[in-house]
């Protein structure tokens, strides 16, 4: 497995500091994020996923710890929008430059907004994806937001 990537180069060229870790990925896990948490030995709030969304048809990445659910009506609201919506998996990839199961919020083909669910923020650090399955990045969420550009806002159902 790589431990460099778009992910990890865009991390670095943000001057975050990060660390990286692996874990063995199962395609057949009924929850990526869920899977990830128990494969690097941290609880589900520790692990963000990467969710692809269109708010009124444009892309927002949303992250939020693995055991939430995004709350489609708050996200519109959150980015000034009327209507928000899961983004198809072939449009994700296509958008991102990323396989599902390996979606980072850093280093994607085209910026896009990104919102950071709030009670993430209530962690000590946390895991983003590292731009391939079974790879993380584990940093401060301080430093996830700064880097991002990130809007937080209650995003959780």
């Amino acid at each position: 497995m790589a431990k460099t990537t778009r992910a990890t180069q865009a991390a670095a060229a943000a001057r975050v500091t990060y660390t990286v870790h692996g874990y063995d990925y199962d395609p057949e896990a009924p929850a990526i994020g869920l899977q990830a948490a128990e494969g690097l030995g941290v609880t589900p709030a520790e692990v963000l996923k990467t969710l692809m969304t269109l708010v009124d048809g444009k892309p927002v990445c949303v992250l939020l710890a693995s055991d939430r659910e995004v709350n489609m009506k708050k996200l519109a609201s959150a980015m000034g929008g009327k209507s928000a919506q899961m983004m198809k998996p072939a449009d994700a990839e296509r958008a991102t430059g990323y396989v599902v199961g390996g979606i980072s919020p850093f280093g994607q083909k085209k910026p896009v907004p990104v919102m950071v669910d709030a009670p993430a923020l209530e962690q000590a650090m946390v895991f983003v994806n590292g731009g391939q399955r079974g790879l993380q990045i584990r940093l401060a969420p301080k430093d996830l937001v700064a880097a991002l550009r990130a809007k937080t806002a209650d995003l959780s159902a």
